[in-house]
């Protein structure tokens, strides 16, 4: 990790830019594969599949035979279980009823949420294939009362799907399961095809591909989430902190993908010294070493003088996940603006949100944490209003709508207050 000591607030920009590449870079390559999958369907889908995966397939859909056939040992789906519950339980208590109010006697307005009816889920596969996102996804869906639930996900060179994510999928009640990845799943789900249907919303994580391809999906009246590309996590520490525990943190972000970014921001330079010889010997031994070392090179070990410079480069980046172990972690957690998951203290690993506290994993990155908030029930509802006016209450606020109206230049709308006002002072 290349290591920086108290930089100028004027190189923040440049030393905080993610390693990714943009949207100029990808965009043709996006705008072609969704023009064929539009024009012609599943054919485009498996010509893909085969291009980017490797795999000629049949048939894209999971069929119920292999669904049943999907096998897990008996620990793991215990864990799945217990993630499932803990999840469902923070995700129940977001339920709100319906607000309503009398603005004005005679005026009831309220506002109640309805299910988007149909949504897509985007399932990561290849190198690290995610079960954990369907639980984050699907079981919010569920709650939320979701039709109709598409998940797509790519398969396996031998064109088969991990046991674990068709388990996953099945216990969190996925309706419909599809062998497509990529840029072509998105594709698909956006406009539909023979064999995945359209969806109103998409969710989900991936690469910058994936992550163009749903922004794309927007022009074509298809909602996403947000944009949630490579994964991300800056940790504060101080000489507080574990320094073996702050490296296997750092090092748990940098394994998802070579171009995953990992920072470390500290006012102590001993402690700084002490992560740096501990990512080094744990990187050693890790199983996906050649990818979490291309992920550590492009990161940063940042020292600087105060929390104050800290918190306010924190909030600059606005990281995906943000760990905070210090003496005063109060005083991050009360003024951290830009973030899209908090984790505080030694004993608070990022993977167990990741995986089994029950707080949401798919969350913005790329610094859309200033504007786009993580996955949530909501996600799933849209809000809507109704009112109703009563004879009392058209006559309290008709004229200032007949103001109003006739200051806009809006006679139809002053007329359609004036009718009914006419017709109830006639009788």
């Amino acid at each position: 990790m290349k290591i920086i000591i108290n930089p100028p607030q004027t190189t923040w920009a440049k030393i905080l830019q993610r390693p990714t590449k943009t949207v100029e870079d990808i965009e043709a390559t996006v705008l072609e594969i969704f023009s064929e999958v539009e024009m012609k369907g599943d054919k485009a889908i498996a010509k893909y599949t085969q291009l980017f995966d490797g795999v000629a397939l049949e048939q894209l859909k999971v069929s119920e035979k292999e669904l049943n056939a999907a096998k897990i040992n008996p620990e793991l789906k215990e864990a799945i279980q217990l993630a499932k519950a803990n999840i469902e339980k923070f995700h129940s208590a977001q339920k709100t009823h319906k607000t309503t109010v009398e603005t004005i006697p005679g005026v009831v307005c309220w506002q109640e949420k309805r299910p988007i009816q149909k949504v897509g889920l985007y399932i990561p596969g290849g190198t690290a294939p995610l079960f954990s996102t369907i639980l984050m996804l699907a079981v919010p869906a569920k709650i939320a009362g979701c039709e109709e639930i598409v998940l797509c996900t790519p398969p396996g060179k031998n064109g088969t799907i991990d046991p674990a994510i068709l388990y996953t999928a099945k216990l969190c009640g996925v309706t419909k399961i599809f062998k497509v990845g990529g840029i072509q799943a998105i594709a698909g789900m956006t406009f539909g095809t023979q064999a995945i249907p359209q969806v109103y919303k998409i969710f989900g994580p991936g690469n910058q591909f994936v992550t163009v391809a749903k922004q794309l999906a927007t022009k074509y009246g298809v909602a996403i989430d947000m944009p949630a590309g490579p994964s991300e996590l800056l940790v504060f520490a101080d000489e507080s902190a574990n320094a073996a525990f702050v490296a296997s943190d750092l090092l748990s972000q940098a394994e998802h993908g070579a171009d995953s970014q990992v920072i470390l921001v500290t006012t102590s330079k001993g402690f700084l010294n002490a992560v740096e010889t501990e990512i080094e010997s744990q990187l050693a031994a890790l199983p996906r070493k050649e990818i979490a070392t291309i992920a550590i090179e492009n990161s940063k070990m940042i020292l600087v003088s105060t929390n104050e410079v800290a918190l306010k480069l924190i909030n600059q980046y606005a990281p995906e996940h943000f760990i905070v172990v210090s003496k005063n972690e109060a005083f991050f957690i009360e003024n951290i603006q830009n973030a899209g998951s908090v984790f505080i203290g030694n004993y608070t690993p990022e993977s167990a949100g990741d995986y089994a506290s029950g707080t949401n994993h798919t969350l913005p990155t790329n610094g859309y944490a200033k504007q786009y908030s993580g996955v949530n029930l909501d996600s799933f509802l849209k809000s809507m209003t109704f009112q109703k006016i009563s004879e009392q209450g058209i006559q309290k606020i008709g004229p200032a709508i007949e103001h109003m109206a006739e200051a806009e230049g809006l006679q139809a709308h002053k007329n359609a207050v004036i009718l009914r006002l006419n017709t109830i002072f006639k009788n």
